[in-house]
């Protein structure tokens, strides 16, 4: 009995310890308050605390600026939605990296983000509206599309490699992206009228996000970053290889679909309300890892938090750089993502010499 009681004690003790949680979570308050006190017209962090606990226990203040309360309708859902989205864009691709065991693995390896810019593409270009729901047109169709993408990969997958090997995988994710990106241009070619909406859409953009689409992220990632933080452990053997999964009793491919699923599911519902943002995935997991380390038991939860501020400081550089006018945070992310990872790289290199 007590070797297996200091078993569970030590598992307990591989999460993040309590003095991380705390100093992450600060963190995400402190660049929360600044990204909402901070825009074409500057708040007070005062006003933005007063709104929040306006908002929250239905007291009532007073503003040091009088359109604080207008502002930061606008501004608040909008905040809230780029930090769930920097969340579950991080996990996401930390999950794919220790999953496919590939450094530079994120949302797009599976083809699953091309998937839902297309589907959300189509419903621009056509006006494809769905009354039946409340949500746009390019929401629906992009999270259908996202789900679709996942489970044509996997059919050919199972079709091409019974086991679904990781190889088989990532092939036909880069090939199916290429040739979803192909549609996409003939699409943008021939909607010359719609093209700045669509351009501006791909390449990502949180303006005018809401509280609905704020409470479906997180519906969303609640839902699947359970199921993706439940798989630490798996996660760490697959790390190490399939076969060292394997060779401690993991059902590889039935783990492997769970992951898979989740993944493409909350990617789905992100390029949905955002569209397409690149980077997040695949820089965030790479910084947070220096941090605490490759255990997925510690680097999950620190991930989430860590694309959080990333994200949120993104937007703010997206809306305030060139202000009034806003840049596309795709652009942004991509930009200073390609610089970070290319630091990250190189040091990563100069350490293993």
């Amino acid at each position: 009995m007590k070797p297996r009681n200091r078993e569970k004690k030590s598992i307990k003790r591989t999460g993040l310890p309590q003095w991380e949680y705390l100093a992450f979570i600060a963190a995400v308050f402190l660049t929360f308050i600044i990204c909402v006190s901070i825009g074409t017209v500057r708040l007070p962090w005062t006003d933005v605390l007063h709104y929040l606990q306006d908002l929250i226990f239905g007291t009532q203040h007073e503003y040091a600026v009088s359109s604080a309360p207008q502002i930061m309708t606008v501004r608040v859902p909008r905040v809230i939605c780029v930090a769930l989205s920097g969340m579950s864009l991080a996990m996401c691709g930390c999950a794919m990296q220790g999953l496919l065991k590939n450094p530079l693995a994120e949302g797009s390896t599976l083809g699953v983000s091309s998937g839902a810019a297309l589907g959300a593409i189509i419903a621009i270009a056509f006006d494809i509206t769905v009354p039946v729901f409340t949500l746009a047109g390019p929401t629906v169709m992009a999270m259908l599309f996202a789900f679709g993408s996942i489970m044509l990969i996997l059919f050919l997958a199972y079709k091409l490699d019974y086991s679904l090997s990781t190889n088989t995988i990532v092939l036909l994710g880069v090939i199916y992206s290429m040739f979803i990106s192909s549609i996409i241009m003939f699409i943008t070619t021939f909607s010359s009228e719609k093209i700045r909406s669509i351009t501006f859409w791909t390449m990502g953009s949180l303006q005018g996000s809401t509280y609905t689409e704020a409470l479906m992220l997180l519906s969303m990632l609640v839902i699947t970053g359970t199921v993706i933080l439940s798989k630490a452990e798996e996660l760490n053997a697959f790390a190490i290889g399939e076969d060292n999964a394997r060779s401690i009793g993991i059902d590889v491919r039935k783990t492997r679909l769970t992951i898979l699923i989740a993944v493409s599911a909350l990617i789905g519902t992100c390029v949905s309300i955002g569209g397409s943002i690149g980077f997040v995935g695949l820089v965030v997991p790479h910084m947070t890892r220096m941090i605490v380390g490759p255990n997925h038991k510690r680097l999950l939860p620190a991930t989430l938090f860590s694309g959080a501020v990333f994200l949120m400081l993104m937007d703010l550089i997206s809306r305030t750089i060139l202000r009034p006018r806003e840049l596309p945070i795709g652009a942004v992310t991509s930009l200073i993502g390609a610089v970070l990872f290319v630091f990250i790289f190189a040091g990563t290199r100069r350490n293993d010499r």
